[in-house]
């Protein structure tokens, strides 16, 4: 089996709630809005990780990220992407079994035409009265499921 941790929309704030849940994943997916190349790096320091850049990753680093990516865990075709409406594909015809996007910064775990769309929400500063969240993929073979977990993280005022 493997753990795949989940996390989007860091805007350059790595909560230390987040690292200790990515810690012993597999590989790491960080799905954009990444906000400093020091979140890579740190998180690169827990687990392999795949990363695609958001709309407001911007500078010499963020053009060296690519907008989308794809990758294979067991027998699991997983595509990742910032913002879904700018899903250029059709997943289930492409043989891809899983999408995870960010953007939105909304949790949400979601089965379609036999594709799983995770939106892990947003690890990085709380927005409006949304969680601060991470999600992870639990894969074994050709099956997978998704969880969000909302971090223990004081509410804003």
């Amino acid at each position: 089996m493997y753990r795949i941790g989940l996390i989007s929309d860091t805007h350059g704030l790595l909560r230390p709630e987040a690292v200790d849940f990515l810690d012993g994943c597999d590989r790491i997916i960080h799905a954009g809005d990444i906000g400093a190349p020091a979140i890579l790096d740190a998180l690169a320091r827990v687990a392999p990780l795949t990363v695609v850049r958001g709309n407001n990753d911007g500078g010499a680093w963020a053009g060296r990220v690519r907008e989308t990516e794809d990758l294979r865990v067991g027998d699991v075709a997983i595509h990742v992407i910032h913002d879904l409406a700018e899903l250029a594909l059709d997943p289930a015809a492409a043989g891809i079994r899983v999408v995870v996007c960010g953007h939105s910064h909304k949790p949400r775990v979601e089965e379609r035409d036999g594709v799983l769309y995770v939106n892990p929400g947003s690890a990085g500063p709380r927005r409006f009265t949304l969680p601060v969240a991470v999600g992870e993929l639990l894969v074994s073979g050709g099956d997978v499921s998704a969880r969000i977990v909302e971090l223990p993280v004081p509410k804003t005022r």
